[in-house]
């Protein structure tokens, strides 16, 4: 009896289409090789067929060519769009394909940061106060939505896109000057937002269905001058990891009780499925602010998954398989 064939749907770094005045980091969101080989091998623990599809463009052209699937998996971040997430999920559904990971009104909602951002304030959830500004010329003092510092960045990007050291600001001259970076290097509208300093980052992925179910929380290096999180501001290719974690354990309780019930909070409102991460920062009196949330996370081998797999002491290919089953028993394909 011939398994059924899950198709994979991703963007590596080769795949990246580059254009004239893209921004240096314009490929962040795509994955290494090694990710669709972990995921490919996940797929196999899980007793099925990998089908090696590849980006937006790839999927469409093998659907017209007769392509069949009994699922697909998708991590295919796409590109140039505030709608390039939802590229994917689009093409599967009118083909009548089911998919893990979240639909595309999903992807697209949450890739912008304030829509997001407004949800989450709606669902009780704390963050920081924020203004959406496309021009730097309508940077004034009775616009700003905190006291300095700032912190500025793209209002439709992921991975840390556009994030420098310089985007931490702390006056109307410097702020009107991220602003203007943002509109010139990613085209879009800059998101300004209060910055939370004193009990540094944390990150909290999601998965399964009916309820779901946060994992161990992370805390995030973040770089000494700025208090910046380091994943924010390495490139690829980094020898060192930007993660930190501890293996003993000692992250506060009541505050990782606290960062995992708000991740789940996030990923219900916004009706997220199988898989996302959820990214936080905590102040100086304890406070968690949600910051915002990647329903495409990455499953690189040295990325949050893996980590988490460590921690709990699993080979990364069976912690990634079981959290594909979840989404296989979500789809009815068992």
């Amino acid at each position: 009896m011939q398994r059924p064939r899950v198709g994979l749907c991703y963007d590596t770094f080769a795949d990246y289409t580059w254009q004239p005045g893209d921004p240096a980091d314009a490929d962040a969101e795509f994955e290494p090789r090694v990710t669709v080989e972990a995921l490919a091998a996940a797929v196999e623990a899980c007793g099925f067929t990998p089908v090696d599809i590849g980006p937006a463009r790839a999927l469409q052209e093998q659907l017209c060519g007769g392509l069949t699937l009994d699922a697909a998996i998708n991590i295919a971040e796409s590109a140039h769009s505030r709608n390039r997430e939802a590229y994917v999920p689009i093409l599967l559904e009118m083909a009548g394909i089911p998919c893990l990971g979240s639909d595309a009104l999903t992807l697209s909602l949450s890739l912008d940061k304030a829509w997001t951002k407004d949800l989450v304030h709606r669902a009780g959830v704390p963050t920081p106060p924020y203004v959406s500004i496309a021009d730097p010329s309508d940077v004034e003092p009775d616009v700003l939505p905190a006291p300095f510092p700032l912190f500025v960045k793209p209002r439709y990007e992921g991975t840390s896109k556009g994030i420098t050291a310089e985007s931490k600001v702390h006056s109307v001259e410097a702020l009107r000057e991220a602003v203007a970076r943002v509109a010139d290097r990613y085209r879009q509208p800059a998101l300004v937002e209060a910055f939370i300093e004193g009990g540094g980052e944390f990150t909290v992925a999601v998965t399964g269905h009916a309820p779901p179910a946060a994992l161990p929380a992370l805390q995030r290096a973040t770089e000494a001058t700025t208090g910046i999180g380091l994943h924010a501001l390495e490139h690829r290719g980094m020898p060192e990891a930007a993660w930190t974690h501890d293996l003993k354990g000692t992250l506060d309780p009541a505050l990782e009780a606290t960062l995992q019930q708000h991740a789940m909070t996030v990923f219900q409102k916004l009706e997220c499925r199988d898989f996302a991460r959820a990214d936080f920062r905590v102040d100086q009196n304890g406070q968690v602010w949600f910051l915002e949330i990647n329903p495409l996370p990455s499953f690189a081998p040295d990325d949050t998954f893996a980590i988490i797999a460590e921690l709990m002491d699993t080979p990364y290919e069976t912690f990634l398989a079981t959290v594909l089953r979840n989404g296989f028993e979500r789809i009815g394909l068992g």
